[in-house]
C-alpha cells in the first residue's frame, strides 16, 4: 500500500495532480477535546514510564465502553490491554496462540496485516473466499471446510477492510461455535465497528458476547479509524485473562508502555463527546454514497454497497484488465491512485480497492476522471 503511496507521491512531486484513494485514513482532524486532553498531560507532567497494562483510568473506559455499548458485558480488567494500535494486537495474538507451522484461518480478501504476520512467525495463513454474491461476508460452511487438525485461531473483521461487509449475527454464532467444538480462539478484528452506516440492513454483532472473552475470543478494537486518531497509535485489546498476560509480557518485552499522554487522549475519546465521531459516520455515509453511485455508472465497473467501514471494492473484470493494470492505468491516465484487490488476497483478483476517506469533491473530480480515461480506451 505505502509502495503505491510512494509511486503516487513521486507523480506528484512531477507536477501532475493525483487524487489519493489508496490509503486507510480518515482525513478528518482529531477531535479537539482528544487534543487537548493529550496536551494537558503532557503539562502535567506525565512523561514517563507507566504500567505496561496500561493506565487504569482507561482500561476501566474501555470496559465501560464495552458495557455501555453493543458488546454488553464489562470484561474483567486484567482482561484489557492497552496497546499502540491495532497492528500490534494482532502480532501479540498470533504470537501468543500460534506456533510456528501451525494454522489460522483468515478471510479472503481481508486486512493485508493478517498475511504478513502470519508470515512472519511462520504460521500458514489458510485463506478462505469471500464472494461478491455474498457481500463478501465469511460463509460458517466455508471456515468449516478449512479447520484442520493444525487449525489455533479463526480470524474475522466485521466491518471488513477491504470490502465493507458486515457479517450477519447468525453467520458470527456459526463460526463462533465452530471455534467452541475444536477448541480454537477467536479473533474479531472489530476496528471498524463504529463505522456501521444507518442503512445498513444488518446490525453490528460481536461475539464476545458469547463468552465474554474469558474462553476465546479476542476483540482487537482501535482508535484510529473512529475518532481519527491513526497517527496516535492506541487501542485496547480484550481477550481471556491468561492471554492477555502473555501478551502484556511481550508489550513489556519490546514496548515497555503506552505513552501515558496518548492513553489519556483514548480516555477523553471513549468518556467525552462521541458527536465528533457521530459526524465523522455521517460524512462517510454521504461519501460512501457518491462513489458508489458514480462507479456504478463507470463503463463496465460494478460496485456492492459496502454496510461499514469506508471502503469500495468494485468488481472490475469486464474491463477485461487485470486488478493491476486498472490501478496502473487509473493512476497514469487518470490521476487516480487506488490499491489493486490482490493485495488484500489472490481471491480480490478482478476488484480494486477505493479509500474514500476523503472529501466529496475528490471522489466527484476522481469519477469524472476515471470515466474519461475508459472511454478514451
Amino acid at each position: 500500500m505505502f509502495k503505491i503511496l510512494a509511486r503516487a507521491n513521486d507523480l506528484e512531486s512531477q507536477g501532475k495532480s493525483i487524487l489519493h484513494f489508496e490509503l486507510g485514513d480518515p482525513d478528518f482532524p482529531t477531535p479537539g477535546n482528544i487534543v487537548e486532553a493529550a496536551c494537558k498531560s503532557l503539562q502535567d507532567g506525565e512523561t514517563h514510564y507507566v504500567d505496561s497494562f496500561g493506565l487504569l483510568d482507561l482500561r476501566k473506559a474501555a470496559a465501560e465502553s464495552m458495557a455501555k455499548g453493543v458488546r454488553g458485558f464489562s470484561p474483567d480488567l486484567n482482561q484489557v490491554l492497552v496497546t499502540p494500535g491495532g497492528n500490534s494486537q494482532l502480532f501479540y495474538a498470533m504470537a501468543c496462540t500460534t506456533n510456528p507451522g501451525e494454522e489460522v484461518i483468515v478471510p479472503d480478501p481481508g486486512f493485508v496485516s493478517y498475511y504478513s504476520i502470519a508470515d512472519f512467525f511462520g504460521i500458514n495463513a489458510v485463506r478462505v473466499p469471500l464472494y461478491e454474491k455474498n457481500e463478501f461476508r465469511l460463509n460458517p460452511r466455508d471456515v468449516e471446510k478449512a479447520i484442520t487438525d493444525k487449525t489455533r485461531m479463526i480470524v474475522i473483521n466485521s466491518p471488513s477492510n477491504p470490502t465493507g461487509s458486515i457479517m450477519k449475527e447468525e453467520e458470527i454464532r456459526g463460526i463462533y461455535e465452530l471455534a467452541k467444538e475444536h477448541d480454537l480462539f477467536l479473533l474479531s478484528d472489530e476496528v471498524y465497528r463504529r463505522t456501521v452506516y444507518r442503512d445498513a440492513d444488518t446490525d453490528f454483532f460481536s461475539p464476545s458476547g458469547l463468552d465474554k472473552c474469558k474462553d476465546r475470543t479476542i476483540v482487537v478494537n482501535a482508535f484510529s479509524k473512529s475518532y481519527a486518531m491513526t497517527g496516535w497509535r492506541i487501542g485496547t485489546l480484550t481477550a481471556p485473562a491468561d492471554l492477555t498476560e502473555k501478551m502484556n509480557l511481550l508489550l513489556e518485552t519490546n514496548l515497555s508502555c503506552v505513552p501515558p499522554f496518548i492513553q489519556r487522549a483514548g480516555i477523553e475519546a471513549l468518556e467525552g463527546s462521541q458527536e465528533p465521531s457521530n459526524q465523522m459516520r455521517e460524512e462517510l455515509r454521504r461519501r460512501r454514497d457518491t462513489i458508489v453511485d458514480g462507479l456504478n455508472s463507470l463503463p463496465n465497473v460494478s460496485c456492492v454497497k459496502p454496510r461499514g467501514a469506508f471502503y469500495a471494492f468494485p468488481n472490475i473484470t469486464e474491463t477485461e484488465m487485470s486488478s493491476r493494470e486498472f490501478a496502473d492505468f487509473m493512476l497514469a491516465e487518470a490521476g487516480v491512485s487506488l490499491a489493486p484487490g490482490p493485495i488484500f488476497g489472490r481471491h480480490g483478483e478482478g476488484f480494486v480497492r477505493f479509500s474514500y476517506a476523503t472529501s466529496i469533491e475528490n471522489i466527484k473530480e476522481g469519477i469524472q476522471r476515471m470515466d474519461l480515461a475508459l472511454r478514451k480506451r
